[in-house]
């Protein structure tokens, strides 16, 4: 184990990837010289060159679908949007080509690109730069979307994206990047599509990914050694394909569920696994699904304003607490 930021992890691992398979390259806005708007690439155009660290125009939507043409032909592309909020500019290309190529050809093309892309708030940087729009990406089928909230899934989680055959879009949070935390050595991908227990519990199951999962973790930490609440967190650390096997089989167990999201209630991702709870653990469930969201707004500037948008570790509590309290387990 090796102890780095999340930053670090993703570097370490697209260099090592680059140097395990020549057909890896990266492509982007200043993503060389610069060495990308949060230096996850310094290092990388000096070590590998500009042939496969490509600096490009700002037109996402044309430098997105010349990364498609280049998996289709054998390579594998890493394309880094400098936010999520601009990959809207190639929703087509995403939707409609990358998606679909390997199905509409009847499976004799396929796309093996990733699309790395922070998002989330808490940075002041205006409502049209600080949104997580994978709701948008989550849905479709052709695509895999996965969200690391930890180094060690960071580097984990990329190993499995760069390898797959299939488009996967890689999220990472912001307010994650100078987070630390053990990295294993090894170079062993996770699999897409399962989630991870990150603390066993049996009060009540709370569930979250990205910055959601580490946060839920925490507090739920915090409630264990403050009151003893025993909560079970799960990390859903995919999104498409999702695991609603480890959702329900904890929601089973704890007979309550608390859901976390970092982004708007309405149609969320959250929507989606209260449907999956719903459906099969519903004669299970002790009391309603409780969500967490940001505020139903776009996210404003001001600091104090935009704090008070984003959920917090204090709604959190509070929806933990409510639920326990709705099952008569509230210590």
């Amino acid at each position: 184990m090796t102890v780095m930021s999340y930053r670090q992890a993703i570097n370490e691992t697209l260099r090592a990837e680059m140097q395990r398979d020549d057909r890896v390259f990266l492509i982007g806005e200043e993503i060389g010289v610069f060495e990308g708007s949060y230096k996850i690439t310094a290092g990388l155009l000096e070590e590998f060159g500009e042939q496969r660290v490509r600096d490009t125009p700002i037109s996402e939507e044309g430098f997105t679908g010349a990364a498609i043409g280049a998996a289709m032909l054998g390579l594998r592309p890493v394309v880094e949007l400098m936010t999520i909020n601009f990959s809207l500019l190639a929703l087509d290309q995403i939707v409609n080509h990358a998606a679909k190529i390997h199905g509409m050809f009847g499976g004799q093309r396929s796309v093996p690109m990733v699309i790395r892309t922070p998002g989330g708030g808490g940075q002041q940087l205006g409502a049209t730069h600080s949104q997580n729009v994978e709701l948008y990406y989550a849905f479709v089928p052709g695509l895999k979307v996965v969200a690391p909230s930890n180094p060690a899934d960071a580097k984990a989680l990329l190993l499995a994206a760069i390898r797959d055959d299939d488009p996967v879009l890689f999220l990472e949070n912001l307010s994650l990047y100078n987070t630390r935390g053990d990295v294993p050595d090894d170079d062993v991908p996770a699999e897409i599509g399962r989630a991870a227990v990150t603390r066993p519990g049996s009060d009540l199951t709370v569930i979250g990914y990205s910055r959601m999962a580490s946060l839920g973790l925490a507090v739920a930490e915090e409630l264990a050694a403050r009151e003893g609440i025993d909560a079970e967190v799960i990390d859903l650390r995919s999104l498409r394909p999702l695991d609603r096997e480890t959702i329900v089989r904890s929601v089973r167990k704890t007979h309550a569920a608390v859901v976390l999201e970092d982004d708007w209630l309405t149609y969320g991702i959250g929507a989606e696994i209260a449907a999956t709870i719903s459906d099969g653990a519903f004669d299970q469930l002790d009391a309603p699904v409780r969500r967490v969201a940001m505020a139903e707004v776009p996210l404003p500037y001001a600091k104090s304003l935009e704090s008070a948008a984003l959920p917090s570790a204090g709604d959190v509590e509070t929806a933990i607490r409510q639920t326990l309290a709705a099952v008569g387990r509230l210590r």
